[in-house]
């Protein structure tokens, strides 16, 4: 069983030094996928934009800038208040958004009382997961697995 912390927000994606637009914004965090944060941009009435990126690069870019290439983030002031800045990059264009620090930070403590850094590793039920994966689904699996140069009229070996 897994658990879920999400957090609905207003982010402000940034045109310019004097203009932003409020964009809705929901970060979650799954402890069944223990390295990632969650982001979804409401950008329209049915469209949502989202993006997933390391937990400990939200974690840091609380405190000092960080990251490179598609996901940077660094703490700042904009208009006398404490903000998170979050740059993204794709193929499809660029964008500067910023939340207010305060939900930021609630939400991702929230996410590392439910899962502390170092123990991250201790939630993936890595052998569960190659169990399924390698488990035979049809009898055609079975076929395919079984060893191709036995012939039919050899007996298996006893162990």
């Amino acid at each position: 069983m897994h658990t879920v912390v999400e957090r609905e927000l207003e982010m402000h994606l940034v045109l310019s030094p004097e203009r932003s637009i409020p964009v809705p914004a929901k970060l979650a965090y799954r402890s069944d996928d223990p390295f990632a944060v969650h982001i979804t941009f409401h950008v329209g009435s049915d469209s949502h934009v989202n993006w997933t990126f390391a937990r400990e690069l939200l974690v840091e870019g609380v405190f000092r800038p960080c990251g490179h290439g598609d996901v940077r983030v660094w703490p700042t002031k904009a208009d006398g208040r404490s903000v998170i800045c979050v740059a993204l990059s794709s193929p499809d264009g660029n964008a500067l958004l910023e939340a207010s620090s305060s939900p930021v930070a609630a939400w991702l403590e929230r996410t590392l009382r439910l899962v502390p850094p170092g123990t991250e590793q201790d939630q993936i039920a890595l052998d569960d997961w190659l169990s399924e994966l390698l488990m035979p689904t049809t009898p055609r699996d079975e076929l395919w697995l079984r060893d191709p140069w036995r012939r039919e009229d050899e007996t298996t070996p006893e162990a």
